[in-house]
């Protein structure tokens, strides 16, 4: 019977599942490589370690990988139900946490290689992270997009990591009790993205729809709503995102350089978010969160089992 270690976390309640062993091995090359070769040969394991009956569709996997950069004390590989994420926030928070519950790392600044580049955190034990991201920018500013009800939806297109297409004015009230209208909203925009064609940079997908509004609690900025790309919504404030807002209050000039912008999820868990400039004059966020480790284990893959690699939508 094959087996799968793993470690659940979660990072301002939204779950991240690391995998320490049990995964074929991807070979050699890059870190792009190793994840395309995942896809391509053993997407089957991502569907079993995130897809129901072990997981669950908010469910996101990262995969540990020997790192291929000397300096990173680790590489990995973010995963969700429907496939591959660029970078997750969230996830490097909750990996952080989890790689010091293991004993791997101790309180300090280490480097992590994933498939968009090297972002470096701070571990301070034992449930906080910093992280730096990758450079994030505002791509298009106020793109209009024509929904099927024949309204528009007024947003920003900016990279945190991911591609994300940001939302002010919506006139939605933001709180749990209104998910399923948010959802519906905000899936009728990704696929209204999707028929006009409208991409970030060099045809990258818009998979990620954030909604803004005033943060309940007054100690924050503002409260969002993140439906990631296969329709779960986001219950941490999400790190990408937060990075893809900071850069464009920066462009606004909003936000400067230091200046701490609080994040407020949908759920009400909080991201501290701030940026510094870089050499080359690009913006380089820090996103600062808390994550618990809250389980860890053994997958079993008994070869009698229908559903062994998870239920798949093919």
């Amino acid at each position: 019977m094959q087996k799968i270690q793993i470690v659940d976390t979660h990072t301002g309640g939204e779950p991240t599942r690391i995998v320490v062993s049990g995964v074929p091995d991807l070979g050699g090359g890059s870190l792009i490589d190793q994840r395309e070769r995942f896809q391509r040969e053993f997407d089957r394991y991502r569907a079993a370690i995130v897809n129901e009956p072990r997981g669950s569709d908010v469910l996101v996997g990262a995969l540990l990988c020997k790192p291929t950069i000397n300096e990173c004390v680790a590489g990995v590989i973010f995963f969700n139900n429907v496939g591959y994420l660029n970078m997750c926030g969230h996830g490097t928070i909750g990996l952080g946490v989890a790689l010091g519950h293991l004993g791997v790392i101790t309180p300090g600044v280490w480097k992590l290689e994933t498939p968009v580049g090297v972002v470096s955190f701070e571990y301070e034990a034992p449930n906080t992270v910093a992280l730096e991201n990758v450079p994030s920018y505002r791509y298009r500013k106020g793109v209009e997009v024509k929904l099927e009800d024949g309204s528009l939806a007024t947003g920003d297109i900016a990279w945190g990591g991911n591609w994300f297409f940001l939302v002010q004015k919506h006139g939605l009230e933001l709180t749990l009790g209104n998910v399923e209208r948010l959802t519906e909203y905000s899936w009728s925009i990704r696929q209204a993205l999707i028929s006009q064609s409208i991409t970030g940079e060099d045809g990258g997908e818009i998979d990620h729809v954030e909604l803004f509004g005033s943060a309940l609690d007054p100690g924050n900025q503002s409260r969002n709503f993140v439906l990631c790309p296969g329709k779960a919504y986001d219950r941490s404030p999400c790190g990408t995102g937060t990075s893809a807002k900071v850069a464009c209050l920066a462009a606004d000039g909003k936000l400067q350089p230091g200046e701490i912008w609080r994040q407020e999820s949908i759920i009400g868990s909080v991201f501290e978010a701030s940026y510094r400039i870089d050499e080359s004059g690009g913006i380089i966020p820090k996103i600062k969160g808390t994550a618990y480790v809250n389980g860890e284990g053994v997958l079993l893959m008994d070869e009698q089992d229908p559903f062994r690699f998870g239920i798949r939508n093919l």
